[in-house]
């Protein structure tokens, strides 16, 4: 499958019939009852029904006794210390009420959730942990491509969470997903799991994601926005996707969430925005497809007159295989790359041409060529 328009990358055309789809999509999912889907936004619950769609789920309510099974994660523990800094989201959209989750960033109101969780609402309202009544909350900014949005709310004397280096996130360390999944009623779901895999990279409706945690933690509807959390009750990332089966992929317990790293960033940017606006995104002027020789990279199909990659002597059939020396698996890759640097940034880009390596310097332009 070809992956969707994204900051100086051009999908291409529509190419003739093909075998059933197979590819590592990620859309948004709009209510429970969408289900029959690869891959889905985890987040956010539509409307009043409500029915889960994973039998493998087993959640741990917030009031529950003991740690994990193997005894290592003090889950008790570890939801009594952030459990303060969590907070569900209640949104008025076009289909009706959407819930979400979101964390407390700062003491004096900010909060940070999906960006898809408050996408086209017109009125939010957030609820604080051991509270009965809503506060209304105002979007600061929003970054639809890193699916990240900055709230805030009058409060002050709040407690804020405290992020872990992604550098001291392992593989096989458990982990919590906590959040308000499928709006039951009382406190948050917690589910207990580990990392499964560093530094994913997907493709969704909105462009791509990198820099991902993957967990077999189970995420649901409701979850998005809301924290996944290692032993000492820090923030490793915020959950955001979750594999789901259709007639011909299984998927099970494979869910993501963008990781600590990449979400400051993406809050340092928010923070900083203009009009509600983040900042410009690099362009590139490159269309592209994934290899399906079972080679790494990207193939470019086409690029742009008169844009970077054209300028710097980069062509059609190249395949880039690295990008400023990090790894490019696919076309997902090179999106999230370019998206995550901004106009006037200089980039190296290595390509593959003729059974050759090239490495070109490229500067990055506003999207008209500005």
């Amino acid at each position: 499958m070809l992956p969707p328009p994204a900051p100086g990358v051009k999908a291409q055309p529509p190419s003739p019939p093909a075998p059933p789809d197979r590819s590592r999509r990620w859309t948004m999912v709009a209510a429970v009852g969408a289900a029959a889907l690869v891959t889905g936004i985890a987040g956010v619950l539509i409307g009043v029904a409500v029915g889960n769609s994973d039998p493998n789920s087993r959640p741990v309510q917030v009031a529950a006794e003991g740690g994990s099974s193997a005894g290592l994660l003090p889950v008790r523990d570890v939801v009594d210390a952030v459990g303060p800094s969590i907070v569900t989201i209640s949104s008025d959209v076009q289909l009706g009420r959407a819930v979400g989750t979101a964390v407390i960033v700062s003491a004096d109101g900010e909060l940070l959730t999906n960006a898809h969780v408050v996408d086209g609402a017109t009125t939010i309202h957030v609820r604080l942990a051991g509270e009965t009544e809503p506060i209304e909350a105002t979007v600061v900014a929003s970054d639809v491509g890193n699916d990240l949005a900055l709230l805030r709310i009058d409060r002050a004397g709040l407690t804020p969470v405290t992020f872990a280096p992604t550098s001291e996130v392992a593989l096989g360390d458990e982990v919590l997903a906590i959040g308000f999944a499928l709006d039951l009623d009382g406190d948050p779901t917690v589910t207990l799991g580990i990392v499964s895999a560093l530094d994913r990279t997907i493709i969704t409706d909105q462009g791509a994601l990198d820099g991902l945690i993957q967990t077999d933690a189970a995420i649901s509807s409701g979850n998005s926005g809301g924290p996944l959390v290692d032993a000492d009750g820090r923030i490793v990332g915020i959950n955001t996707a979750v594999a789901r089966s259709d007639a011909t992929t299984a998927a099970s317990n494979v869910g993501f969430a963008i990781s600590s790293d990449e979400v400051q960033g993406v809050l340092d940017a928010l923070r900083a925005a203009k009009d509600g606006k983040p900042r410009d995104e690099g362009f590139l002027g490159v269309s592209l497809d994934d290899r399906t020789d079972g080679g790494q990279g990207a193939l470019i199909t086409d690029v742009t007159v008169d844009s970077p990659a054209g300028d710097a002597g980069i062509e059609d059939g190249d395949v880039v295989v690295a990008i400023d020396s990090a790894a490019i698996d696919g076309a997902a890759g090179v999106i999230a790359a370019i998206r995550d640097h901004s106009p006037g940034d200089q980039i190296q880009i290595t390509v593959v041409r003729g059974g050759t390596e090239k490495t070109f310097d490229v500067t990055l332009t506003h999207r008209d060529g500005d």
